[in-house]
């Protein structure tokens, strides 16, 4: 797809509704606060597909430039990288499944190779990052960047020839792992051919090295240990620098934390379980010694050379500013700060991750993930002259004369309909009735932008502040007034709440449509709605006894970015540049250290402002008797007999907060009625004590609506998420029946929206809000995600935002009244769909039926979202649906032999 659309720089935000407040730091407001939260975006939905859109965490995107926008559009695209092709208008693009050449001028895709077009390298993921280009003596291009396979465990550099008109396939170099690492995983490269000879030094971010390697010859050099994780490479004054994302390596270790990184370990900050040291390791680049490692801020990422080899710039994505090393002495002489929001009263969350550096030397621009923008800092005065307005999440930079190049990892988010998807070369788009997204669906983009004169700069700036809703930023720091009564949501941090309790219930999985699509009372389509009232009836009795949210999203794509955004409010760069390759790990359940942002979860957040939590089966892992299955739990618990097992997890500060007696979720032999009844116990617990024991925020995994699709030996989907939906009424019913319900509010979000499809939009999934104060019986249209929710339970709390995205969330102060209903009792609906609804022997099945149980027995379905998510969308639908069609044929990348 090689489809360019004009973009203005410029937005008006009455476009979306009502304008922008801004609040200066000494204003007194007095007049109802709420109105100050709500912004441009509070009545609108997400299901457009024409720039301006709103992501589903308080940001609009509206880019400078023009975008080309490209990919097969039945996947989940990313660009990643970008490399100029020197002394042309050419320029490498370096996607999720492959590599494309771009020309600048025309702004158009001239060649694209993909991983499936050869079947040596089918199903080969690219890495982070990893772009280098250089000139044969004929006259051509070789194109070399890294790529890794975690289902075959091979990693390679690839190499691509480059004719100006097609890309041909060349050599490719096998990296192999070593010790605990089961990938080499190379990622940022480098080639330097002024000895006459092509050597390319290649980072191995799952091995801990770095190589060099005679490419000429295809033999190794060299290859020297690194420091955690190594990510980008430089060179100045024949110098190689290499930043450690994860830090040292651990040596000494006497009174320090380390633990929690995939293939070994870091040092730790014990109160958010994240890595806190970066590094740069500094190698001669003809002998490999190391000449020196010096202390940088967290995840360093990307490094450049200044034109003149006198200084490496570091972009620290964890700590939002950039470290300036003199190449000369090997010190940090300055840190840039790259924040859009500087100051005593800026909150984390910029992310910047990639950087480029004007051809004089004097300007460096700074791709800064979650302020979708890139920073322009003049390098001379050590500030920032302002920022750019780019699509979601730049991570890849590169200019070309008067022209910046910016790769967007995730672009226009996933907003493909299933009305433009082909299903294979050849298809036609499909004939439907109506619209649907799927979150695995979206495109690649790149983004286009000429270089701004000062007055461009100050207008793009204005924009981008407006875009990320900084304003709403001054409002979190207002100090809380005296003699306020309590209110459910108070306006200000500190000021009191009816509420003293908080219970946050994860889900896992569905979307709105899925769910809650038969409901007449909200935006549903029916036809989408795989779990109805006869599967989920506490679902739909609590929609209507409480409030029916239609209107509400899930920041993430999948459960690996999910359970950051409801247990932290944003996602790392680490994060970000794993999305739908996951090489070094799955992160639905807290256990990499490297995964973490700064400023750690909610949790963290709570007891270090003196609340006390309680943390039920999140952030951990469970562990039990090898070769238990579902029917052994169930029949214990049936039998009244408890569940052996113990949980654990990477997270010394969560471990005194865990209850030992509810389990984590890592698979699906556990029910949720297990769950259900531990934290029941506990609660009983609780109120039997004298006074007020009962934790004032409880964190709650509820995850068996995730399903395992048909596998024999499990539930059948509809009897997993029945079993959900009753674990769920059960916990409401006795928290409302209790002397708890005056001062408790309950809320529930599912982690994402990936297995399904919705009519609005990829991102709508289910939420709940529950209390006395929430009996309003009607349908709550306000827009509201995620990072909503965290930031409802902070203003409850009393406790200040994370970052700067749930510094900006909208707290739902439209999901409350100031009128309890204290005499109500939620009665639980009793389950219509039998909880041991077994999946049958495949010698009973048939045709699609025998086809898709033997998909769902797949070793990658043995791991929580391992499989192909179309494939099992196709599953599930085909469980429930039985003879009804797949809805509009509703298409993936799977080849399946059903159709």
């Amino acid at each position: 797809m090689k489809h360019i659309q004009k973009l203005f720089p410029a937005i008006t935000l009455l476009a979306f509704g009502t304008a922008c407040h801004r609040i200066n730091h000494s204003t007194t407001v007095t007049d109802n606060e709420q109105a100050k939260y709500h912004n441009a975006y509070d009545d609108s939905t997400l299901n457009r597909t024409l720039l301006p859109v709103l992501m589903p965490y308080n940001r609009i995107i509206s880019p400078a430039g023009t975008v080309l926008r490209y990919g097969d559009n039945a996947s989940e695209n990313h660009s990643l990288d970008v490399k100029l092709i020197p002394g042309t208008d050419w320029v490498a693009v370096e996607d999720r499944y492959g590599l494309a050449v771009i020309d600048i001028n025309k702004q158009t895709i001239i060649d694209r190779w993909e991983y499936n077009s050869d079947t040596k390298y089918r199903g080969t993921l690219s890495t982070y990052s990893g772009v280098e280009v250089y000139k044969t003596p004929d006259g051509t291009f070789k194109i070399l960047w890294s790529a890794a396979n975690p289902g075959s465990k091979q990693s390679y550099v690839m190499e691509l020839s480059w004719d100006g008109n097609k890309l041909t396939p060349g050599r490719s170099f096998v990296l192999k792992p070593e010790g605990a690492s089961p990938l080499a995983l190379p990622n940022e490269l480098l080639i330097d051919n002024q000895q006459g000879a092509n050597y390319l030094y290649v980072v191995l971010n799952g091995n801990n090295q770095l190589l060099k390697i005679d490419w000429d010859k295809q033999t190794i050099i060299w290859k020297k240990p690194t420091g955690v994780a190594p990510y980008g490479i430089t060179m100045a004054n024949h110098n190689l620098y290499v930043s450690n994302w994860g830090g040292p390596i651990p040596t000494d270790t006497a009174g320090k934390e380390t633990a929690g990184v995939p293939y070994g370990n870091a040092y730790i900050n014990p109160k958010t379980g994240g890595v806190n040291r970066g590094t740069v390791s500094i190698f001669n680049s003809e002998t490999g010694a190391l000449v020196k490692e010096i202390e940088t801020g967290l995840h360093p990422s990307d490094l450049v050379t200044s034109p003149d080899k006198k200084y490496v710039y570091v972009a620290n994505g964890n700590s939002d500013n950039i470290s300036v090393i003199d190449a000369a002495s090997n010190t940090i002489t300055a840190v840039l700060d790259a924040r859009l929001n500087p100051g005593d009263k800026g909150f984390i969350g910029d992310t910047p991750n990639a950087l480029a550096i004007s051809a004089d030397g004097k300007t460096l621009y700074v791709a800064n993930g979650l302020d979708n923008a890139v920073a322009v800092i003049d390098i001379g005065n050590k500030k920032t002259k302002g920022f750019i307005p780019t699509e979601a999440y730049p991570g890849g930079l590169a200019i070309k004369d008067n022209t910046l190049l910016v790769t967007n990892l995730e672009g226009e988010g996933s907003r493909v309909d299933v009305k433009d998807i082909k299903r294979r070369p050849g298809d036609v788009p499909v004939t439907a009735t109506g619209s649907a997204f799927n979150s695995h669906h979206q495109l690649a983009t790149v983004s286009f932008i000429k270089m701004p004169d000062d007055a461009q700069l100050a207008a793009y700036t204005e924009n981008v502040n407006q875009l990320n809703l900084i304003y709403r930023t001054q409002l979190a720091h207002l100090l809380p007034r005296k003699d306020k009564a309590p209110v459910p949501v108070p306006e200000r941090i500190g000021e009191p709440s009816v509420f003293e309790h908080v219970i946050y219930i994860i889900k896992e999985n569905r979307t709105y449509d899925q769910v809650l699509g038969d409901m007449k009372e909200g935006n549903g389509r029916a036809d989408l709605c795989i779990f109805g009232n006869e599967v989920t009836p506490n679902e739909h009795q609590l929609a209507r006894d409480f409030l029916l949210m239609d209107n509400y999203y899930a920041s993430g794509k999948s459960s690996a970015e999910g359970h950051q955004w409801t247990d932290a409010a944003m996602p790392s760069d680490y994060v970000e540049r794993n999305v739908r390759a996951w090489f070094r790990s799955y992160p639905h359940v807290q256990t990499d250290a490297m995964v973490y942002n700064k400023n750690g979860f909610i949790w963290n957040n709570a007891a270090d402002h003196g609340k006390n939590v309680r943390i039920y089966g999140e952030a951990c892992l469970p562990h039990f008797k090898k070769g238990t299955t579902w029917s052994d739990v169930y029949a214990g618990y049936q039998a009244g007999k408890p569940f052996q097992f113990t949980n654990t997890t990477t997270i010394s500060r969560v471990r005194p907060l865990l209850s030992p007696i509810y389990p984590g979720f890592d698979g699906f032999e556990i029910n949720d009625q297990v769950r259900a009844s531990a934290f029941l116990k506990e609660f009983k617990d609780y109120e039997n004590q004298p006074g007020d024991k009962l934790p004032q925020l409880m964190i709650m995994a509820l995850p068996s609506d995730h399903t395992g699709g048909t596998r024999v030996g499990l539930p059948t989907p509809r009897a997993m998420v029945a079993d959900n939906d009753l674990a769920l009424g059960r916990i409401v019913e006795t928290v409302s029946k209790s002397r708890f319900w005056k001062n408790t509010v309950i809320f529930v979000t599912e982690d994402d929206s990936q297995a399904g499809w919705d009519h609005v939009s990829a991102y709508r999934t289910t939420g709940f809000v529950i209390s006395a104060y929430s009996r309003l019986k009607q349908t709550v249209h306000t827009n509201y995600n995620q990072t909503c929710v965290v930031r409802t339970i902070e203003q409850i709390l009393g406790i200040p935002p994370m970052n700067v995205v749930d510094a900006t969330a909208l707290p739902m102060f439209k999901c409350f009244t100031g009128r309890p209903d204290m005499a109500f009792t939620y009665q639980h609906q009793p389950n219509r769909i039998p909880l041991n609804e077994m999946n049958q022997k495949l010698s009973a099945l048939k045709g699609k039926d025998l086809y898709y149980a033997r998909q769902s027995m797949r070793p990658e379905f043995n791991h929580i979202d391992g499989g192909n998510d179309d494939l099992l969308n196709k599953i599930i639908w085909n469980s429930v649906k039985k003879n009804k069609p797949y809805p509009q044929k509703l298409a993936g990348t799977d080849v399946d032999d059903d159709d």
